[in-house]
């Protein structure tokens, strides 16, 4: 009875998935796909999945690489469903390794992954997620294409993978703020993003978020600058020749280690985030208000650069902070609510362990750009099947 159930809100999950495909064969497809990511097996790459549906692999080959529908439509689709399961506290940027052993898969190169933790042969997947306390669903993906995948000498392998002529080497952060746009155009905004200092770092991103108008809090590094809360901006006497100065600060900014050292740890409090399987996660923070410097700092007509949040981790027994945030969030929010939202990141770790150890998510052995966005959608609806039943307090427990 209970696998029978979970067949039936299968059948109905992929009717609605895949009603954006026009053709009878390819919904049937893409159901059978999905089921073949929920199946028990080691491998989910297309063989094996064939193998334990009982069916020829080429109809999957086929269904992935050269038959045309939408998987922009499809992937639309699943976010609307994802954020309406998940409820998002925080949408969540971020990018994980897929190791390859050759150089004919697309985006393949020797770069850095975390997920190897130095530098390796592989893929690297940009993603956003929504995310809450309790829950989380990947709701979109980009391959990223190194600049080696540009140029004369890359033709013969583009040509291969069927990269489309408009897609070349973008940056991670570009990435992530053109799935912004693209969810954007479907009605679709986070409250607040989140991202690691790999995101958070990178003033074009920060500015990025700010023309967009979005609100959010960033992992950032000790060695970031910015000028204290109190200081103004200095408006130069005119010579009367040239154009007028801008106004600029007379301080120097400084690390915002500095600026947490100077402020001492008895300016902060301990703070709880949220509850964890056997004790509440809590730790000591010291909250300031800072205008950050840097590179390209973006200062209003009169001078004056934004206050933003500087948060700083600094557990007892350490001499220093451990980790550090920055925010545009106002400045009425309650600290409890500013760190939380700063920690809302660890749900993506847990996503990408399921999406890979589960549902085969870097298991995709094709040559096919598109390919490998339409298999990372599939397993995407995939683990947003399995998230809805877990939010169904009705669901019949996984097998």
């Amino acid at each position: 009875m209970l696998l029978r159930a979970l067949r039936v809100r299968l059948e109905e999950f992929a009717s609605d998935v895949f009603a954006p495909l026009v053709r009878r064969d390819q919904r049937a497809k893409g159901a059978l796909y999905l089921r073949g990511l929920l199946l028990d097996g080691r491998r989910k790459s297309m063989q094996p999945m064939a193998d334990r549906l009982g069916v020829d692999h080429q109809r999957l080959q086929q269904f992935m690489t050269s038959s045309t529908w939408p998987v922009d439509r499809v992937r639309s689709r699943l976010a609307w469903r994802a954020v309406a399961a998940v409820r998002p506290q925080v949408w969540v940027v971020d990018d994980t390794g897929f190791p390859k052993d050759g150089r004919s898969s697309p985006g393949v190169a020797r770069q850095y992954s975390g997920t190897l933790g130095k530098v390796g042969n592989c893929q690297i997947g940009v993603s956003v997620h929504a995310a809450s306390d309790t829950a989380s669903c990947p709701l979109s993906w980009r391959l990223f294409l190194p600049a080696t995948w540009d140029g004369p000498e890359a033709e013969a392998r583009r040509r291969t993978c069927r990269i489309p002529d408009t897609e070349h080497h973008r940056p991670k952060w570009q990435l992530a703020l053109d799935m912004l746009d693209e969810l954007a155009g479907t009605g679709l905004r986070p409250a607040v993003l989140v991202a690691d200092a790999g995101y958070g770092a990178n003033a074009d991103f920060r500015h990025g978020l700010e023309d967009r108008g979005l609100a959010w809090v960033l992992q950032v590094k000790a060695e970031m600058t910015a000028h204290g809360q109190d200081a103004e901006p200095h408006q130069p006497a005119y010579g009367g020749l040239g154009p007028r100065p801008l106004p600029r600060y007379r301080t120097r900014p400084v690390s915002l280690r500095e600026h947490v050292m100077a402020a001492g740890r008895d300016r902060g409090r301990t703070l709880t985030w949220r509850k964890g399987s056997k004790a509440a996660m809590s730790s000591h923070f010291v909250l300031l208000r800072v205008r950050l410097a840097g590179r390209r700092p973006k200062p209003a007509a009169d001078g004056t650069i934004p206050l933003s949040w500087l948060i700083a981790q600094w557990p007892e027994g350490h001499d220093e902070p451990v980790k550090y945030w920055i925010s545009n969030l106002p400045e009425d929010i309650p600290a409890k609510d500013l760190v939380r939202l700063a920690k809302a990141r660890w749900r993506i770790e847990h996503d990408y362990r399921e999406l890979k150890t589960a549902l085969g998510l870097d298991h995709f052995e094709g040559h096919s750009f598109t390919g490998w966005h339409r298999h990372v959608t599939l397993v995407t609806a995939a683990h947003l099947f399995l998230t809805e039943q877990r939010r169904n307090p009705k669901a019949p427990a996984r097998a």
